[in-house]
């Protein structure tokens, strides 16, 4: 993306997360992405509030080192989701089978969904964290293989979208719709306005990414 193209957005999405970037076009804001790879492994010892706020701060810290270099002074976002149930973090299903182990896991039960959102600027950070909890029906081996042969759980956090096909599957959610995509949009819109970034705009198109 052209310099001046990375100039004139309001931030930097630390994402390559299609579902962040469509609740970021939902609320007007002008971004532009650049990724940041991490490892995304819980650490020892580590809870998993603290491992969510970790990495959403690594992501936007890594992408602000990078981007600062250029001269661009922007504020730049990072969020991290987990699924969290019984006490064991579910990340991204490596292949099939994981998936299936975490859809298993989560069939008939409540689970719990942290999403963690960073702002980081040329002078500070700011990070905050939501948890909702969804209840999901039971599932049975047959359905839980036919949603997995539509492709829908790779790349998700628990092996599901809820804005997708999966939203059947939801009994109830008690807490942030937009949290549970991925991007808790009024903990997101407080830290943007706490930054002077204004979070009203008209909608734009044609995103371009790094």
């Amino acid at each position: 993306m052209p310099e001046t193209s990375l100039q004139r957005c309001e931030i930097i999405l630390a994402s390559a997360s299609p579902r962040r970037r469509e609740l970021l076009d939902q609320i007007g804001m002008h971004y532009h992405v650049q990724v940041s790879e991490l490892d995304e492994t819980l650490r020892d010892g580590e809870t998993v509030l603290a491992h969510v706020r970790r990495l959403a701060l690594a992501k936007a810290g890594a992408v602000r080192a990078r981007v600062s270099t250029t001269g661009i002074d922007k504020p730049v976002l990072g969020a991290d989701t987990v699924v969290e149930i019984d006490g064991s973090v579910l990340g991204k299903p490596g292949d099939s089978a994981q998936a299936q182990r975490m859809l298993t896991r989560l069939s008939g039960k409540t689970h719990r969904v942290h999403t963690a959102v960073a702002v980081v600027t040329a002078r500070k950070e700011y990070v905050d964290v939501n948890t909702s909890e969804v209840e999901f029906m039971k599932l049975d081996q047959h359905l839980i293989e036919r949603y997995i042969a539509t492709g829908e759980p790779a790349g998700k956090a628990g092996a599901y979208a809820i804005q997708g096909i999966a939203a059947q599957f939801v009994c109830s959610l008690r807490g942030s719709f937009s949290s549970v995509m991925g991007l808790p949009l009024y903990e997101t819109a407080l830290l943007l306005t706490r930054c002077g970034v204004s979070t009203i705009h008209a909608p734009v198109s044609g995103r371009e990414q790094s």
